[in-house]
């Protein structure tokens, strides 16, 4: 279970498949692999070795492809790193990892060369540019001068318990966290997506979301393994995304619901040929009712939400029907698609309450999702007391809230940290989400609890509306009241142009939080 193996087998078996598009560039499974060992042997000439970290600061590129397997190669250990980050953070995540080597954009790095002395650890910068490739492919600092023609060293004993990948979390509430994946995390979680989204050689991916997510990065194993298609995008455009889906024929990829929302929306959507999309998820933030609905309306395939995280490679749901539910009338299948989900392949999955036991399966119990299986991080990288905390018993503790249906599957209804208290009630912020997202007026929204003196948390919705639509706080809040109890209706509406957003695209409620909470 050693991650390169992944290519090298699927190179013998699909030699000439093609394995990635990106741009002008074309690769088919031997030459991509090629190139991989190339870049493997210029790495381990300028002594990256087994254990050292590589760190990756880039849009999505086939460069980042051939990182993550040519790090695999030499049981180096990758480290994506959000590229929308700020300095300091991006100077902690270098010197926490203790990267003695940073591949890199040089746009996306602008501010290193006033801070070289505060990374002293990294001893290598190796800069591509996928806009103008010319510029710095060639010298010292060169990607392709790194690709060298030499001769494979003695092949370096890896093993499926070494560590593949640190990842650095979001740090929504705090200094970023590196969670650990191994080779066995990655490869388990890569046969689990084969077999449950029926992945086959003549699937094209779409890598859309950043290629440091998870969202998309447990991809990059699973495709490979079955010999399909890579198409890149650079980031998320709007006409980009759609124009390559429709050039290329993509048949199926994964959206941040965020994503999804600004897709569907696009005034030309119906203009494009979706007809080779077979399948569309979305992951890693709750996604409202109706934008599912015109989802399967415009796209015209399969649905799937899922739900994962880092520390789990990253899927422990799936909303995939049941064969006897596919036959079904739509809004009946469609309350199942809104799930998020049942468990995903070989993961144990229960959702326990504050004494440890199970709800019961009437979607009314909360309880915390806790997970064990083949896919869950061995901890945090040099956080021992933070592995102690969520890995208890073999048992991660997600902090995410559920309820189970008769069916089992699960329905998030918050994070721990995410839930409202106001005058003694719990208000979970997606029901309230979900009816602000079925305003024909809203284009996104988030509710969070800001300090009340009366009733200690009041219920705010932060809303950014359609372009040229006009509505007044009295009506949105009228138009929740109609659709769900009092006390969990937004007390207090804030309209602003755009919401914050992490590096993965999630709406960045903690920086709301801190932004509106003095507010009076």
């Amino acid at each position: 279970m050693v991650l390169y193996n992944l290519l090298s087998q699927t190179a013998m078996m699909y030699p000439d498949n093609l394995a990635v598009i990106c741009g002008e560039s074309r690769y088919t499974y031997a030459h991509f692999k090629e190139r991989v060992d190339k870049l493997a042997y210029g790495l381990s000439s300028n002594d990256i070795n087994k254990n050292d970290k590589v760190a990756v600061i880039s849009r999505n590129c086939h460069r980042f492809l051939e990182a993550y397997f040519a790090a695999a190669k030499l049981g180096a250990i990758l480290v994506p790193v959000n590229f929308r980050l700020a300095p300091n953070d991006f100077v902690y995540i270098l010197n926490n990892s203790q990267a003695p080597v940073l591949i890199a954009q040089p746009e996306l790095i602008l501010w290193l060369w006033e801070r070289i002395e505060d990374i002293p650890n990294v001893d290598n910068i190796i800069l591509i540019d996928s806009k103008n490739p010319d510029e710095y492919d060639e010298g010292p600092l060169g990607w392709e001068s790194s690709i060298k023609d030499s001769e494979e060293k003695r092949p370096l004993k890896v093993s499926e318990s070494d560590i593949a990948q640190i990842y650095y979390s979001s740090g929504t509430t705090g200094r970023p966290k590196g969670i650990i994946l191994t080779h066995k995390n990655n490869w388990v979680h890569a046969e689990g997506t084969i077999v449950e989204l029926g992945l086959s050689s003549e699937d094209k991916w779409l890598h859309v979301s950043p290629m440091f997510h998870l969202a998309d990065a447990w991809a990059v194993w699973s495709i490979t393994k079955v010999g399909a298609t890579h198409v890149m995008v650079p980031s998320f455009e709007p006409e980009l995304v759609l124009e390559t889906i429709q050039e290329h024929k993509v048949t199926l990829t994964n959206f941040i619901p965020t994503m999804l929302n600004i897709l569907v929306n696009q005034p030309n959507v119906r203009n494009y040929d979706f007809s080779s999309l077979r399948l569309i998820m979305s992951g890693g933030a709750p996604i409202a009712k109706e934008v599912v609905r015109k989802t399967i309306d415009i796209f015209g395939c399969d649905y799937i939400q899922t739900y994962g995280l880092t520390e789990t490679s990253p899927f422990l749901t799936m909303s995939i029907l049941k064969e006897e539910m596919k036959y079904l009338p739509f809004e009946e299948r469609l309350r199942y698609m809104l799930t998020t989900g049942r468990p995903f392949y070989n993961v144990e999955l229960k959702v326990v309450k504050e004494d440890g036991s199970e709800v019961m399966p009437n979607e009314e119990e909360v309880g915390e999702i806790i997970v064990k299986g083949d896919i869950v991080t061995p901890g945090y990288w040099q956080l021992p007391e933070e592995t102690e905390k969520r890995l208890v018993d073999g048992w991660l503790y997600t902090r995410d809230l559920a309820v189970v249906n008769s069916e089992g599957y699960v329905t998030i209804v918050d994070r721990k940290d995410d839930v409202i208290i106001t005058g003694g009630e719990n208000v979970y912020s997606i029901e309230v989400e979900d009816v602000l997202y079925s305003n024909p007026n809203v284009l996104e929204a988030a509710v969070i609890g800001l300090p009340d003196q009366i009733w200690g948390e009041k219920v705010t919705a932060v809303v950014v509306l359609k372009e040229g639509k006009e509505v007044s706080e009295d009506e949105i809040i009228s138009y929740c009241k109609d659709k769900i109890a009092h006390f969990k209706t937004p007390k207090k509406v804030i309209f602003t142009d755009t919401l914050p957003k992490t590096g993965s695209a999630k709406i960045y409620k903690y920086q709301l939080r801190e932004r509106y909470g003095e507010e009076k």
